[in-house]
């Protein structure tokens, strides 16, 4: 399915940026994220960069019978009525596994959101793990990753560096888009 989705993409004109950050924990982001499509473009990244990557689930999707499949495909199951609880569960998780790539999508919706979730933050900080920028921008048909931030200390300065560099990106449905911002940011 992962080569498919590539092969679609390239014969649709799209182009893979970046190189896979060299850590062997991380977190991706995955911005903007205004559509299922969205789904397409990360199998044809894990496909083009030869990469297994995470992905956070809620605990119904890994009962049976499908649940092993979820497991297999990286998810990391986690009961979403705790939200405290749930950056714990990741970072447990992350901290268990050898290496990890888990892919984050902060915006959390399809829907235009007033903020972003800052679980991404606070995981990266209790985990010790550095943040990729990773990308769709269906304007330039151009996805991949972009810069590493290694620094998490600072959530202002994290979202500074992600503001800069998603100024441009554009999902599918741009109007869908909604600010980079945290909840407890002016911005």
């Amino acid at each position: 399915m992962k080569w498919l989705a590539e092969r679609y993409l390239t014969m649709r004109g799209w182009k893979f940026t970046g190189q896979v950050p060299d850590f062997p924990k991380l977190i991706a982001l995955g911005v903007p994220h205004t559509s299922n499509w969205d789904f397409v473009v990360f199998l044809a990244i894990l496909h083009h960069f030869k990469i297994k990557m995470s992905f956070i689930g809620k605990h119904t999707l890994f009962r049976r019978p499908f649940g092993f499949l979820f497991r297999r495909w990286g998810g990391i199951s986690v009961d979403r009525s705790k939200p405290r609880g749930l950056v714990s569960q990741v970072v447990e998780a992350i901290n268990d596994a050898p290496t990890m790539m888990l892919a984050v999508a902060p915006e959390a919706t399809r829907q235009p959101a007033p903020y972003w979730k800052a679980g991404f933050i606070r995981i990266a900080q209790e985990a010790g793990v550095p943040v990729v920028l990773s990308y769709v921008d269906y304007s330039t048909k151009t996805t991949g990753f972009g810069p590493t931030i290694e620094d998490v200390s600072d959530p202002a300065a994290v979202m500074d560096e992600a503001r800069s560099f998603y100024a441009d990106k554009e999902g599918r449905y741009p109007d869908q888009k909604g600010p980079v911002r945290l909840r407890n940011e002016s911005r």
